[in-house]
C-alpha cells in the first residue's frame, strides 16, 4: 500500500506539472470582435451617458452595453468628420500619417490596417454597412458595403465578389440582417471572427423606418441651454460661423420633412429657432430609435448563438453630432458635442459590469485595442495605444495628459474653419487659423484663439483667452500643443503661410 500511494502520489504530481506545463503552452485565448458604428450617432442622445434626453429617448438596447461592460466618458476623435474619423478608426493613425484630411479624400486600398493585421493574427474579417472610404475595402475575408452614403430605403450594396444587389426595406434593418448572416454562415468555424456592423443612420436626411413615425408627436424635446448662446464671448475664428437649426429648418421643410406653422419668412428668428428645432430632433431620434432596435437583435444573437461570453462588442459613431448646442447641428468643430464620441463596450471575462472610464481615450486607440484582444502585435505605423488595461481600473501612469485635435477641411463657404488644439481633462485650447492650405476655392478666415475651463464651463460658453487669471494657464497648454504636434509628427513644414500666421498669432 505504502508503494502503491508514492506512484499514486508521482503521477499526480506529475499530472499537475503536465497540466500546468500546457496551460502555461497553450495560446491565449482570443475573443471575438463585433464592432458597431453607426452615423453621427452623438452621446447626448444616449440613455447611458444621462443627458437631457435620457429619460425621453431611451436607447435600452444599446444601454445594455453599458449596464453590462463599460462606458467611456471621455473618447475623442481627432478630426470631427465622417471619412478622416473612420480612417483614423481603421489605421490607428492620425489625418495627417494616413493622408485622408477631409470629405473629398479616400484611403489607399495598400495602406495598412487594423482589418489586415487582424486576418494575419488568424481573424476572419467582414464589414457590412457604411464604408465611406472611398475605395473597396481591403483586409476583410467579406465586405459588402454601400455606395458612398448610400440610401436609407431599398439600399443598394456592392459585395467583395463585385456583385451589387438591392435589399427591401430600411438600411439598419437590412445590415442587422446581413450580419447575422453571415454570423450563422460561419457557425461550424472555429477561428475567431471581427465583425464590423456599420449603421447609415443617424446620418441627415435623419430618415426613420414607417414603425417610428409616431414617435414624439406629442411631445415637447428639452432645449439646450446653449441653444441661446449669446456668442460675443467667442475670437473671431469662431462666433460668425457654424451651420445653424435655422439654416437645417429651412432644409427640412424643402424635403417635407416638417410643416412650419407658418413661411419660415413670416416667423421671428427665435421662432424658426424654437420650432426648426423641435422638427429637427423628432427626425434625428426617431432615426436613432431604429439604430437602438437593431442593435438590439444583434445582441439577441449573440445570446442564441452562445456567442455573448466570448466576444467583445463595441459600439461607437464615427464623431460626436450637434443637437442645437450652440444653434449647432452637424459636427466639425472641436467643441465637445462634436468632438466626443460614444463608446461603450462589453467584454464579460474581463470588464466589470457597471464600469466608467474617465481616462482620455481617442478613436486612433481603437484599432490597437482590438489587435491587443486578438494577442496580436500593435505595429508601431499605428498612433494609437491600447487602453484594455484601463478598462479594468489599471490606467498605466504614462497615459496621455492631452488629445490632439484638427480640423483640416476649412470648407463649405467657410462655415467651419480649419483649426486645431489639445483639450485636458480641465481645460480646451483651440487655434482657429482659418487657412484652406492646399483646398482651393475657399477663402481665409479670421484666425482667433479660445480657451474654455471645462471645470467650471462645461458648455463652452465663456471663452477665457483674453482673461487675465488664465495667462499662466495659456502659455502651459501652447507648450503642451506645440510638444504634441512635435510627438505626432505635424509639424505644418508644407503650409508657410500657415507657420507664418503661427508666429504672428502665438
Amino acid at each position: 500500500m505504502k508503494g502503491f500511494r508514492f506512484v499514486l502520489a508521482a503521477v499526480t504530481v506529475w499530472a499537475s506539472s503536465a497540466l500546468s506545463a500546457a496551460a502555461q503552452s497553450a495560446p491565449p485565448e482570443r475573443p471575438n470582435i463585433l464592432f458597431i458604428m453607426s452615423d453621427d450617432h452623438t452621446a447626448q442622445a444616449f440613455q447611458s451617458y444621462n443627458s437631457r434626453l435620457s429619460d425621453l429617448a431611451p436607447t435600452p438596447n444599446i444601454n445594455r452595453l453599458a449596464q453590462q461592460g463599460a462606458r467611456l466618458s471621455n473618447a475623442f476623435c481627432n478630426n470631427a468628420i465622417c471619412v478622416p474619423s473612420r480612417a483614423s478608426i481603421m489605421t490607428g493613425e492620425y489625418s495627417h500619417k494616413n493622408d485622408v484630411y477631409t470629405l473629398r479624400d479616400k484611403i489607399d486600398p495598400a495602406h495598412p490596417n487594423v482589418a489586415k493585421e487582424l486576418q494575419n493574427a488568424g481573424y476572419e474579417t467582414a464589414v457590412i454597412g457604411k464604408w465611406h472610404l472611398k475605395t473597396d475595402p481591403s483586409g476583410f475575408d467579406y465586405w459588402n458595403v454601400l455606395p458612398g452614403q448610400g440610401r436609407y430605403f431599398d439600399p443598394k450594396m456592392r459585395d467583395s465578389k463585385g456583385k451589387q444587389h438591392t435589399y427591401d426595406g430600411y438600411s439598419a434593418d437590412v445590415i442587422a440582417d446581413l450580419s447575422m448572416e453571415w454570423l450563422k454562415q460561419r457557425e461550424s468555424d472555429d477561428s475567431p471572427f471581427c465583425l464590423m456592423t456599420h449603421f447609415k443612420s443617424s446620418h441627415e436626411p435623419f430618415r426613420f423606418p414607417p414603425r417610428n413615425a409616431d414617435m414624439y408627436k406629442e411631445q415637447v424635446i428639452p432645449e439646450p441651454p446653449s441653444l441661446w448662446e449669446d456668442k460675443s464671448h467667442r475670437s473671431a475664428g469662431s462666433r460668425e460661423y457654424g451651420f445653424t437649426i435655422e439654416t437645417m429648418a429651412r432644409r427640412m421643410a424643402r424635403r417635407g420633412q416638417w410643416d412650419p406653422p407658418r413661411p419660415l419668412d413670416e416667423m421671428t428668428k427665435r421662432q424658426r429657432l424654437r420650432h426648426g428645432y423641435q422638427a429637427f430632433l423628432k427626425q434625428y431620434l426617431r432615426a436613432v430609435a431604429a439604430i437602438d432596435q437593431n442593435v438590439g437583435r444583434l445582441l439577441d444573437y449573440l445570446n442564441r448563438a452562445d456567442l455573448a461570453e466570448n466576444t467583445v462588442v463595441i459600439y461607437t459613431s464615427d464623431q460626436g453630432y450637434f443637437l442645437g448646442e450652440h444653434n449647432y447641428i452637424d459636427k466639425r468643430w472641436m467643441y465637445e458635442e462634436s468632438m466626443r464620441m460614444p463608446f461603450l463596450i462589453r467584454y464579460p471575462k474581463e470588464i466589470e459590469a457597471g464600469t466608467v472610464i474617465d481616462d482620455l481615450i481617442v478613436n486612433v486607440d481603437f484599432a490597437p485595442l482590438m489587435l491587443d484582444y486578438a494577442n496580436a502585435d500593435i505595429p508601431g505605423y499605428m498612433q494609437g495605444r491600447s487602453f484594455r488595461a484601463n478598462l479594468q481600473g489599471e490606467t498605466p501612469a504614462d497615459w496621455r495628459e492631452a488629445v490632439y485635435y484638427r480640423y483640416w477641411m476649412h470648407a463649405n463657404g467657410a462655415r467651419r474653419p480649419a483649426h486645431y488644439g489639445i483639450r485636458t481633462q480641465r481645460y480646451k485650447l483651440i487655434f482657429f487659423y482659418g487657412l484652406p492650405l492646399n483646398q482651393t476655392n475657399n477663402r481665409p478666415t479670421k484666425p482667433g484663439w479660445e480657451l474654455y475651463d471645462l471645470a467650471k464651463d462645461p458648455r463652452e460658453i465663456d471663452n477665457v483667452y483674453n482673461d487675465p487669471t488664465y495667462a499662466d494657464t495659456v502659455k502651459r497648454l501652447k507648450q503642451t500643443l506645440i510638444r504634441k504636434k512635435q510627438q505626432l509628427g505635424d509639424s505644418d513644414k508644407a503650409y508657410p503661410e500657415l507657420l507664418e500666421l503661427k508666429e504672428k498669432q502665438w
